[in-house]
């Protein structure tokens, strides 16, 4: 392996899911910076280690993952010492779990069903810690459409002035709000998927969003896109 270690930290109040996913990531040559039994531990070792990735159960005592998540992710707030670059993967094991979509608002970036095969953990850490958000086209759309537009959804706080975007890129961000890969909106746009990725790119530099999570999120809650509506609507 070339470059710096990949590091994470595994958030689980169950020991032998801490151990089991350490195993896997450890054999692939991930390094396991520490492990945390509920969110507060999770928040602290994030301090202390500076991993690239984090691994966090939802459900935990003390502090729950959308909290831990979230003072994560505010770097600022969990004492001017926080995850700057780190990445969040949700654990769970519903995946249309309404914590789920806090946590995504949060700002996690995707999350994994807890009887995910080695393989695809592995390959989730990697894809994350490369810049690009986990959540499976199906999903995001089932996910989304659930739960954007209920009283009871947290506010994710993604208020941005979507009036810097072109015409194409606010087309390409209403199909990428439908769940959309990259490839389908190639195929969609009659562009190629370097262009996409560009296009995708631009969008978030604009907007100042961390990944496509986010960007799903905003064109929901802005109205680009209604939860009820064939792609392309608003």
């Amino acid at each position: 392996m070339t470059g710096p270690a990949l590091r994470a930290v595994i958030a689980d109040d169950q020991a032998l899911v801490r151990t089991g996913f350490g195993m896997i990531l450890a054999a692939d040559g991930i390094e396991v910076t520490a492990e945390a039994a509920d969110g507060a531990d999770a928040v602290d070792a994030v301090r202390r280690t500076r991993p690239d990735v984090v691994l966090m159960d939802i459900r935990m005592p003390r502090m729950d993952g959308i909290e831990a998540t979230r003072r994560i992710l505010a770097g600022g707030s969990v004492g001017g010492d926080g995850g700057d670059g780190t990445r969040v993967i949700i654990l769970t094991t519903y995946d249309l779990d309404h914590y789920v979509y806090a946590a995504l608002t949060a700002g996690a970036s995707g999350f994994l069903l807890k009887d995910v095969t080695p393989e695809h953990l592995v390959a989730a850490v990697r894809l994350v810690r490369s810049g690009d958000a986990l959540l499976a086209p199906t999903i995001t759309r089932r996910l989304i459409e659930r739960f954007a537009h209920r009283e009871e959804s947290p506010p994710s706080g993604l208020h941005r002035d979507l009036s810097g975007l072109t015409p194409r890129e606010l087309e390409v961000l209403r199909l990428l709000a439908t769940g959309l890969s990259n490839a389908e909106l190639a195929d969609r746009l009659f562009l190629s998927p370097t262009t996409v990725k560009t296009h995708v790119g631009r969008i978030l530099s604009k907007l100042d969003l961390r990944d496509r999570v986010q960007a799903v999120v905003l064109a929901y809650e802005s109205g680009l896109i209604s939860p009820q509506g064939p792609p392309g609507t608003a």
